[in-house]
């Protein structure tokens, strides 16, 4: 069973996506709206489903929703996915990757096309996955492109503890990860896009809290929401950055209370710093930022790729006419770029925004380009 639209409180899945409900939130963003603001969801997820339940199109047309650099697969760089494939052709390697991964194009191929030579790329589920392929296979060496957020790290962390507590020494990790607050303070400091409120991402906030985007506020009067992935999660959020807009407040708030908590998942968090430390990183379209990625420590540096192996990709090319910077900036949207539906679709992409399911152009792709 669940509760009738109006009751106290909401229990079950299907609540998130009541039209009802819904619509009483859109009514009172309505009536709440009466200047024009420009908001941004910064995590993929939160594209996907503005654009699956035709969010933008409901909102009053004063407020404008952008995306953001919030997909894992699109940031990375061509360099380092470069890197990735060339490690995948190295005699007695294994590369074990989640599926997003396989058809992102480098400068010159994909892991898919690696594979389709030859290479031993396997896709995984998790990183536990990839460590059971590493002791069926002591005599291979095993590396996991490690591809994500502060959400996926933990993962990776223990991945790399159990190794060492099992001495599985032909396990190792070449590491993409990403922060998310470190790239928000450059996009904002960038100062290309006019921001009046951030849709802060749900996922990411259940590992690190709600007190890590309090700079947002702060130091930039934007205001903050955490939000959830259902239709509903979405709807509130919104309602709750006109509210603080309209009243001149900024401040962060949560309405993903059911995900996260202010102080985040403090055992994540520890995995996370026994294991990496923050370090630069490339980010496509924005370059490099300071303290947004994470390395292993030197403790654990026999499971760093990047220190095991010897890799030479060769010079990074970028696809000429591909927006995807671009857009993962809001500064630009996938309609803008001329490649878009014609010579990059899901099937045959040119920008890795088209290839994940995260990704803002394979959004728009398949869920309507006129949004």
């Amino acid at each position: 069973m669940t509760t009738k639209p109006g009751q106290k409180g909401i229990r079950f899945i299907d609540e998130y996506r009541n039209t009802e409900l819904s619509r009483r939130v859109i009514e009172r963003i309505y009536r709440r709206s009466t200047r024009n603001i420009h908001l941004m969801e910064f995590c993929g997820g939160h594209t996907v489903t503005i654009a699956r339940n035709g969010i933008r199109q409901l909102l009053p047309p004063a407020i404008e929703m952008l995306s953001g650099p919030g997909c894992p697969v699109c940031v990375t760089a061509n360099r380092d996915l470069d890197r990735a494939i060339a490690l995948a052709h190295e005699r007695g390697v294994i590369i074990t990757t989640f599926g997003d991964m396989m058809k992102v194009p480098g400068s010159r191929s994909s892991l898919q096309e690696a594979k389709a030579q030859g290479a031993d790329v396997r896709i995984v589920y998790s990183t536990l996955d990839a460590l059971q392929i590493a002791r069926g296979n002591p005599e291979k060496s095993v590396v996991f492109i490690g591809i994500g957020f502060e959400t996926t790290a933990p993962t990776i962390a223990a991945s790399i503890l159990q190794a060492q507590r099992e001495g599985v020494n032909n396990f190792f990790v070449l590491s993409f990860l990403k922060l998310c607050p470190p790239v928000i303070k450059a996009l904002l400091d960038e100062g290309e896009v006019k921001l009046d409120g951030i849709v802060c991402p749900g996922h990411v906030s259940t590992i690190i809290g709600s007190h890590p985007w309090e700079f947002i506020p702060r130091d930039y009067a934007i205001a903050c929401v955490v939000s959830g992935f259902e239709p509903l999660d979405v709807l509130q959020c919104i309602e709750m950055l006109v509210a603080q807009i309209e009243s001149g407040e900024r401040r962060v708030e949560i309405a993903y209370r059911r995900g996260v908590k202010a102080e985040g998942n403090q055992w994540a968090l520890k995995q996370i710093d026994i294991v990496f430390e923050p370090c630069s990183a490339l980010w496509r379209g924005m370059g490099e930022v300071p303290q947004s990625g994470l390395c292993l420590r030197e403790a654990y540096e026999r499971f760093d790729a990047e220190r095991a192996f010897e890799i030479d990709p060769g010079p990074t090319i970028e696809h000429k006419g591909c927006l995807c910077g671009e857009v993962l900036r809001g500064v630009k949207r996938p309609t803008d770029c001329r490649l878009f539906r014609h010579a990059c679709t899901p099937e045959h992409p040119v920008g890795p925004c088209m290839v994940s399911s995260e990704g803002s152009c394979a959004a728009y792709y398949h869920y309507g380009a006129d949004l």
